[in-house]
């Protein structure tokens, strides 16, 4: 029997997006001859009943096929306003545009608001797993997170030679909201001196010794501190809550002004909040074979009629987990006593107490 499956893209954009929806429409039309259409701005597309026609015979320019390396979404994406206050229209529009099926392709936000319209309207639904943030919980690779890895590391490499040749700290702000992922794996990538992240208290102190120490006792005369967004603004002891408060921006800043007189030497600090450029770029190698694996065992779902799971990678292959199981246990956020944590400490990284 001919399907007719709609896919969507929701929450905030990322690269590797476009290589979903490539190896979905791939896959269903070659395979199993259904049709696919996209649904534009996510549920604003089911509210507005609106549905852009998908087909692997549409993109080439001259044989080249530009959706495996073009960052963004074709199909649009909104990650604000409040969802479920329309969610009878919505309901409503799912309905009218007749689909066998739905994809979507979210964050941990996205994914419980969608679930919860699918629940009210009976939808065949499943679910793709992105986020730079990498905060969705049983999934090793979530799409984007790679990409945005890399360039919070490029720009570290960039930002290394001028803090080396002027003797200065730089201090570069990441996303990743309440989770540290981003931070803890661009900074050991990119060689920090520091990382501080939401999930390991730190203090202003603490901070102010290790560079006294990178000066002292190993000559190093500028240091490279990777702070993550979501980190709480303490004005003084991080161990006691009642100092420490969470802020949404600025911390990069917060940082900078406090540890610009903690020594006897005079620290030159620079800030760089690396903001929306994180999202951008070309996906990288691995973001496309994650978003391609993703896309077509999503369509085998379909045509198994197994559904309310999300996709997600473990031990290099694509399993899948029932979606309220994934609600329940998200945000995954970093294990202050993992791995990752343990060896930056042993890089002699500044990471907290």
């Amino acid at each position: 029997m001919k399907k007719r499956i709609g896919i969507l893209t929701s929450g905030g954009d990322c690269p590797g997006l476009n290589c979903v929806i490539r190896a979905a429409v791939s896959h269903a039309t070659r395979t199993f001859n259904w049709q696919v259409v996209g649904i534009p701005y996510a549920t604003q597309g089911l509210l507005e009943r609106k549905t852009v026609p998908l087909s692997i015979h549409g993109w080439d320019l001259r044989g080249i096929d530009p959706l495996l390396n073009m960052g963004g979404t074709i199909l649009g994406s909104i990650n604000k306003g409040d969802t479920l206050a329309h969610a009878d229209e919505i309901l409503a529009g799912y309905e009218a545009i007749a689909l066998d099926a739905l994809i979507i392709v979210g964050g941990d936000g996205s994914l419980e608001i969608i679930h919860q319209l699918a629940v009210l309207g009976h939808w065949n639904l499943i679910a793709i797993p992105k986020t730079i943030d990498h905060d969705v919980a049983f999934t090793e690779h979530s799409i984007g997170f790679d990409t945005a890895v890399n360039t919070i590391v490029d720009a570290i490499n960039r930002l290394i030679f001028t803090a080396a040749s002027h003797d200065r700290v730089m201090i570069i702000e990441v996303m990743g909201r309440n989770a540290g992922h981003l931070a803890l794996h661009s900074g050991i990538a990119g060689g920090a001196d520091v990382i501080l992240i939401p999930e390991v208290p730190y203090t202003i102190q603490g901070i102010c010794n290790h560079l006294t120490e990178l000066r002292e006792q190993w000559q190093k005369k500028f240091a490279i501190i990777v702070v993550a967004e979501g980190i709480s603004v303490c004005t003084e002891d991080a161990n006691n809550p009642s100092t420490c408060t969470t802020a949404k921006c600025g911390q990069g800043q917060y940082i900078a002004e406090k540890i610009a007189n903690c020594s006897h030497h005079l620290i030159d600090t620079r800030v760089s909040v690396l903001g929306h450029i994180q999202r951008g770029g070309i996906p990288s190698a691995l973001d496309r074979l994650t978003a391609t694996m993703f896309g077509k065992v999503a369509i085998d779902l379909i045509a198994q009629n197994q559904y309310d799971q999300m996709l997600a990678w473990q031990n290099g292959k694509v399993v899948t987990f029932p979606i309220q199981d994934v609600i329940d246990k998200n945000p995954s956020l970093v294990d202050p006593q993992g791995d990752l944590v343990q060896t930056a400490r042993s890089l002699g990284i500044y990471i907290g107490e």
